[in-house]
This record gives structure tokens, C-alpha cells and sequence, in this order.
């Protein structure tokens, strides 16, 4: 007797998964179409969006459009007295706002402290590589790039070269300083140019865009774990060396 029963709710759910398979081939023809579509529009986008090989689109633009899109701000410079001006700029109008830059933190890159030094906007206090529980306390944080994603807008920090990395994640503001030459169309490029043959960085950090956090809800905030600003300055002239 049940034995009869297991075989007869056997078939019962045999038969509604057959039944519902059946009602659901109309549907299945409308999605396959609906994708198809898609495909088509993403293959017609692709056709009009400007390639990287295209001479009038360079990484630079590339980069810059999408770091704007997650948030972040891209200021142009072509030498060191431009990179300094920029900082000027950068730190003045934020001291007009809630975010202060009174207080400012330096990575350990050993360019930082010369340009930093010739900033003529007045702050409270200038430290390079305050502790962990310090740099809390701080309005901005600056720190070099070793790379950059340009199809995401991703800043490539490493350890090798940016051992205190963690001025870039807790000041309200980061501000960071990229070469052009080290930006990269993709990841796999920035990595391979960072890693240095077989020899990549214990720590890379990546950063896209202001720190985003969403609850449960989906509700967006903005610099709740990390910095709510992110401006890079990117430099087209010839590299800043260090003293």
C-alpha cells in the first residue's frame, strides 16, 4: 500500500513538471528572442563606443570618464609645479566644506614630502605615516599609484613600493598621484606591470571610486568604511623622481 503511494505522488510530480515544461515553451521562445536582442544592441554599442587603438581616445580619457563614473575626480597635470598647483587647488576648496583637510597624511612615497612641501595653502598639521589608530584623526590622506585600471577607473597600490597603504582607506579624503605611463587598459595588464616578472607585491590594494556600502535594504552610503572622496592627479610629463 506504500509502496502504491510513493509511486502515485511519483507521477504526480512527474506529470506537473511535464505539464509546467509545456506551458513554459512559449516563454522560453520570448526570452531566447529577448536575449538575442540584447546581443544585438551590446554588439551595436561596442561598435560605437571608442576603442583604445583609436589615436583620438587615450588611456588617460579612458580612465578618467570611468573613474567619474564611480565618483572620483581626475585632475591633469603635466609636471611637478602642476601636481603641487593641483594639490593647492584640491586642499583649499575642501577646506571650504564638512571635510576640513586641516590634517593630512602621507604615504611613505618618498616623493610625497617634497611636493607636499611646496603647497602654499595653510594646514593644522602634515605627517608621513601615522599609525593606524592616528590616521582617524586625519582630514586626507595622499598616496602614490603604481598603476591604474583604465576600462574601471581602479587605482593599483602595492606594497613594494606603498608600504603605508592605509592612508588611502581611512581619511574621509584620499588623494592619489598617478603617472600616465603606469596606466593600464585591464587588470591583467596593470598586474603584469606592477608584478615585475614572477615577483608580484605580497599586498596590492585596489581602490575604484569613494568607499561604497549597501545594507540589506540597498540603501547606497558613501564613505561609511573608507573614503567618501577620491581625487587623482595624473601626471603627463615625465615622472616625478625622488631626491
Amino acid at each position: 500500500m506504500k509502496a502504491e503511494r510513493n509511486v502515485s505522488a511519483r507521477n504526480a510530480i512527474l506529470g506537473s513538471i511535464r505539464e509546467h515544461l509545456a506551458a513554459s515553451a512559449p516563454h522560453d521562445t520570448v526570452h531566447a528572442e529577448g536575449e538575442h536582442q540584447v546581443e544585438t544592441h551590446l554588439a551595436e554599442l561596442d561598435g560605437k563606443a571608442p576603442l583604445p587603438s583609436d589615436p583620438a581616445v587615450s588611456l588617460v580619457d579612458i580612465f578618467s570618464d570611468n573613474l567619474k563614473a564611480v565618483g572620483g575626480h581626475t585632475v591633469i597635470a603635466h609636471n611637478e609645479a602642476e601636481i603641487v598647483a593641483a594639490l593647492n587647488i584640491i586642499i583649499s576648496d575642501l577646506q571650504k566644506t564638512l571635510l576640513r583637510a586641516r590634517r593630512i597624511a602621507l604615504s611613505d612615497a618618498p616623493t610625497l614630502d617634497r611636493l607636499i612641501g611646496q603647497i602654499g595653502v595653510y594646514v593644522d598639521e602634515i605627517t608621513t605615516s601615522p599609525t593606524a589608530a592616528e590616521l582617524f584623526d586625519y582630514d586626507v590622506g595622499i598616496s602614490t599609484v603604481q598603476a591604474a585600471i583604465a576600462e574601471t577607473g581602479t587605482l593599483l597600490l602595492e606594497s613594494e613600493s606603498e608600504r603605508h597603504r592605509l592612508v588611502s582607506l581611512v581619511p574621509p579624503v584620499h588623494i592619489a598621484i598617478l603617472d600616465a605611463a603606469d596606466i593600464c587598459l585591464t587588470l591583467g595588464e596593470a598586474l603584469a606591470a606592477v608584478g615585475r616578472g614572477s615577483d608580484l607585491s605580497p599586498t596590492i590594494t585596489l581602490i575604484t571610486g569613494p568607499s561604497r556600502t549597501a545594507d540589506i535594504e540597498l540603501t547606497l552610503a558613501i564613505g561609511v568604511h573608507g573614503p567618501q572622496e577620491l581625487y587623482v592627479i595624473v601626471n603627463e610629463g615625465p615622472p616625478i623622481q625622488a631626491e
